[in-house]
């Protein structure tokens, strides 16, 4: 028992000991208000979002304010491989850091990294199409943000947006990459500033994209799909902003947009909506009439018509297309139990709470029978229906 305690001793609240920089200076390395922590971490580091095997871990990941290049910095004061611990293993951070890094470029040496940072914040200019620019708290202490527009087909982009994607695994819950599909819009937010040299330099706020579904028979619907703003950035009106006016004027004017639609906004985005859709009540209350469909709605038929084209007798692509759906299915129950999870960190007695929720494997055995009798079922249905049936 004693060792079992003594083990305990080596367990981390991922949450905790991990910090974020977006670094503009060499000073951010150092200044304190510069670091942030993340919202989540269990789609890295697990369900528990517990770190073992180590004392005193702090982690830092560093990003390079404007291109966003990586690095690593991972600091404990004593590993349990170090202690007799009968072959039980630390979890290995760096690995599992490294996995959210498509390309596989990060760095761990930071002489090195301040070196390439230094030459390439000075080259970074924003990526694609100018769309708008705005500025927050005018007047002396002013700041102007620019939003470009850019697509699959710059593949400089794709390792930059990789890049900045990464932040999302911790910010925005069930999280998925986006595939590199032609119908994708890449929309990034920048604050144009200058720095102690009077340099004019670029740092990436945030981005969101949208999948420009068809229409029947010549429209598309635009979705928005992901709206991240990272933690520096908020409480500015940017996501305000992103819903509001840029998706709005970006859209309107092109006479093949049918409407803008949303897939399962987040809390703070479904509000952020609800705000803009009151202010525009006359004009919505038209397009109600004309356009029956919702974001859940907008969901489900994805989802369908991703079914249509998934090879179910290719194991690999069966599977994928089962998680994310189950993903959805379980958003709400995963939720719930990391919520639980971190009330009984911070002492408060949520047993009952607990007895009430379905074990890991009651959920799990719920997911699959869901899955298999109430949407798969259905949507091979409306695919008949749609004679969109694979054979």
């Amino acid at each position: 028992m004693t060792a079992i305690n003594s083990l305990q001793n080596f367990v981390t609240s991922a949450l905790d000991c991990t910090r974020f920089r977006l670094i503009r200076e060499d000073a951010d390395f150092e200044e304190e208000a510069a670091a942030f922590h993340p919202e989540m971490a269990h789609q890295i580091f697990g369900e528990q979002e517990n770190i073992f095997g180590y004392r005193d871990l702090q982690i830092d990941v560093c990003f390079a304010a404007g291109p966003l290049d990586i690095y690593f910095n991972i600091k404990y004061s004593k590993k349990v491989d170090d202690v007799n611990t009968e072959g039980i293993k630390a979890d290995d951070v760096e690995k599992s850091l490294a996995a959210l890094v498509e390309d596989g470029c990060y760095y761990t040496n930071l002489d090195e990294y301040k070196k390439v940072i230094k030459a390439r914040s000075a080259a970074f200019k924003p990526f694609g199409t100018k769309v708008d620019e705005f500025e927050v708290n005018p007047g002396a202490s002013a700041r102007t943000f620019e939003v470009y527009v850019s697509d699959i087909t710059d593949q400089e982009f794709l390792k930059f947006h990789s890049r900045l994607e990464s932040f999302s695994f911790w910010f925005i819950d069930a999280f998925s990459r986006v595939e590199h599909d032609p119908l994708w819009l890449f929309f990034i937010v920048y604050e144009k500033y200058s720095n102690n040299n009077n340099e004019v330099r670029y740092a990436t706020a945030g981005y969101f994209t949208v999948y420009q579904y068809y229409s029947y028979p010549e429209f598309i619907r635009p979705r928005i799909s992901q709206i991240l703003v990272l933690p520096p950035f908020q409480k500015l009106g940017i996501a305000s902003r992103l819903i509001e006016h840029t998706t709005y004027n970006y859209f309107v004017t092109k006479k093949n947009v049918a409407d803008i639609t949303y897939e399962e906004p987040t809390d703070i985005v479904q509000h952020i909506r609800s705000v803009v859709d009151a202010k525009r009540k006359d004009m919505l209350a038209e397009a109600k009439e004309k356009f029956k469909i919702n974001p859940k709605q907008c969901r489900v038929i994805y989802e369908i018509l991703r079914l249509a084209v998934t090879d179910t007798k290719n194991d690999a692509e069966y599977r994928n297309y089962r998680l994310e759906v189950k993903k959805r299915l379980n958003l709400n129950y995963s939720k719930h139990r990391r919520e639980l999870l971190r009330l009984q960190k911070r002492g408060v007695d949520v047993d009952g709470a607990f007895s009430i929720l379905p074990s890991l494997e009651d959920r799990i055995s719920q997911l699959n029978a869901e899955y298999k009798q109430e949407v798969e079922s259905v949507y091979y249905q409306v695919l008949k229906k749609l004679q969109l049936v694979r054979d």
